[in-house]
């Protein structure tokens, strides 16, 4: 489902864990608008309009659930993922050189919020988790 991912600004590499309250993606919106840090997702105890969680089921956004929110179609720009299985061990995966995370972004300044679309896993990985992030390559979209 990414629970983590690891990105870089200019100076350095950062992990960041869907947990921390702080977390947040680079993100740059699907018609090449770079948006910056965008915070990831809404936990239980925080305010907000959009829903709690951090992931989008693909199968959602298809359907029209997502569409109350009015998002935007948008990329994380990541280079690894982190999933955990069901014994708690985290898995991370490198990503190619211009591929990103398929992520749909609410809201405006700082209620902005971005969420990362995930759908079934790879037949390979679907030990390590039911949900699994879609990678999109930035060059074909």
């Amino acid at each position: 489902m990414c629970g983590g991912v690891e990105a870089r600004d200019a100076e350095r590499s950062y992990k960041v864990y869907f947990p921390n309250p702080k977390a947040a993606i680079p993100v740059m919106l699907e018609g090449g608008e770079a948006l910056g840090w965008v915070r990831w997702g809404r936990r239980r105890e925080e305010p907000g309009k959009g829903p709690q969680g951090g992931w989008a089921r693909l199968e959602t956004v298809e359907r029209g659930g997502w569409d109350k929110y009015q998002p935007l179609r948008a990329y994380g720009l990541v280079q690894a993922y982190m999933e955990k299985d069901a014994d708690r061990k985290s898995h991370w995966f490198q990503m190619d050189a211009g591929f990103a995370l398929d992520c749909l972004v609410l809201g405006e300044g700082e209620e902005r919020r971005v969420y990362v679309v995930t759908s079934a896993p790879p037949a390979e990985y679907s030990w390590i988790h039911d949900r699994w992030p879609i990678v999109r390559n930035l060059q074909q979209s």
